[in-house]
């Protein structure tokens, strides 16, 4: 049973995995410090109030913390966003399919090799 929890975490995946969740959560702080000390103060100048996290209501006992659901938000659409143009660079950069001109030229069509195979059956027959 060790040896297959050594292959199970010795495969790529699983370190790749390891390594997303860490530099995710590091990305996450650094969202977070952008969101909280330079975006919400940009924001709470239009709307008077410097700190979103502190807006609130309440209805008889309940309180209701909207500005920290703002805040979450917030860094949501920075998070999705950045990641988006990530994924969309990384596309760019690393194709793994070639280019249609490449492929043509590379592999021949299906019935072009059949054709081909023809064309030599009926040579090495008329030899005969």
């Amino acid at each position: 049973m060790i040896e297959e929890f050594k292959t199970f975490i010795a495969r790529g995946n699983v370190i790749d995995l390891a390594v997303g969740v860490i530099i995710g959560s590091a990305f996450t702080a650094i969202v977070k410090s952008l969101t909280d000390y330079l975006i919400n103060p940009l924001i709470g100048i239009f709307l008077g109030k410097i700190d979103l996290s502190n807006l609130k209501f309440t209805i008889g006992e309940a309180t209701f913390k909207y500005g920290a659901f703002l805040n979450a938000v917030i860094n949501f659409f920075i998070v999705a966003i950045v990641v988006f143009f990530m994924v969309k660079i990384i596309n760019r950069v690393v194709r793994t399919e070639p280019a249609d001109d490449e492929e043509d030229e590379a592999t021949p069509d299906l019935s072009e090799q059949y054709l081909s195979e023809i064309r030599d059956l009926l040579k090495e027959q008329a030899k005969k």
